[in-house]
């Protein structure tokens, strides 16, 4: 036991130095060796990407607000945060999805918020930092507060799923990626229905399909998450759909299920990526972490997902 344990930590250690290095190499390529946040703009935003900060809870953050390149239409506009992964920038999280390319075709404003700490990630505080945020992009340009949407990448997802349960009254839908979903201290019980679209591989080498309790021929990250269909199911149950749900049928590499029937006329949806990594489906692959599907594009579905919601969605 003592022995399959430590080869696990050795593992893990390996895998995570090597995804470190990955995103090194990838970030000093799309940001320079200072990074992106250090030189923030300051002038009125612009058509297309500007580094911003703010104060939030009395430490400056950094950001990347994302305006369409076509301009912004006279009304207002919807509004996608979308969260980085543990250890990533916003510039690597903007080039793996692809979301400027949807906000330029959609007229849509996308932002790309930076976590805290060594290395860089997401907790509890950031809820209120993303509500500082979002108030934040309100001052400079005209979002419509009825369509605000977050989605994140592996811990950026997790941090989602704390959004959607604490901050319900603030996102109108939300979309998490590969994440390490795990029940929260002080509970999860959102002020409305939420509705949810998720994606998880089953070959994920750092956040297990199965759950954190599963594959001891994995290496896991050393905290408790509940297996991806578990804890979407989980979110059907908060928002009243029925029990059973329906398939989606399979295409490529991909199969899912939806979840319908739910209160306030929400949905959760779940995408199963047969031999994925811990990626963004149809996004830029990354190295050592795994096949990157190409068979849907995350960022599409999500969109045409979010797109169906409001907050004051009836």
């Amino acid at each position: 036991m003592m022995r399959r344990r430590g080869c696990c930590c050795l593992g893990l250690l390996v895998l995570l130095l090597a995804l470190a290095a990955g995103a090194v190499i990838l970030a000093v390529r799309f940001t320079g060796p200072s990074g992106a946040c250090n030189r923030p703009d300051t002038g009125p935003p612009q058509p297309g990407t500007s580094v911003r900060t703010l104060v939030s809870l009395g430490q400056e953050r950094c950001y990347l607000l994302h305006l369409p390149k076509g301009g912004l239409p006279a009304e207002p506009v919807p509004l996608v945060l979308s969260l980085h992964g543990l250890a990533e920038r916003p510039r690597l999280h903007e080039m793996i999805t692809g979301w400027n390319e949807i906000a330029d075709r959609e007229g849509l404003i996308v932002v790309y918020p930076q976590g805290t700490g060594t290395p860089l990630r997401w907790g509890a505080p950031d809820v209120q930092f993303l509500r500082d945020l979002v108030a934040e992009v309100e001052r400079m340009v005209s979002i419509d507060r009825q369509r605000v949407y977050v989605n994140g990448l592996s811990n950026g997802g997790a941090m989602t799923h704390r959004l959607a349960c604490q901050a319900a009254d603030l996102v109108a839908a939300a979309g998490m990626v590969a994440a390490p979903v795990a029940e929260l201290p002080d509970g999860c019980t959102p002020s409305r229905p939420v509705p949810i679209v998720a994606f998880h591989g089953t070959d994920d080498p750092v956040v297990d399909y199965r759950g954190s309790s599963q594959g001891p021929d994995l290496p896991r990250v050393s905290f408790s998450y509940l297996p991806a269909p578990e804890w979407t199911a989980n979110w059907a149950a908060r928002n009243g759909c029925a029990l059973e749900p329906e398939s989606i049928p399979p295409s490529g590499d991909t199969s899912g299920v939806r979840y319908t029937g739910c209160e306030a006329g929400v949905e959760v949806v779940f995408y199963t990526i047969d031999g994925g990594g811990h990626t963004w489906p149809g996004g830029r692959p990354l190295p050592f972490v795994g096949k990157t599907s190409r068979d849907l594009d995350a960022s599409e579905i999500m969109w045409q997902f979010f797109a169906r919601y409001r907050l004051d969605t009836p």
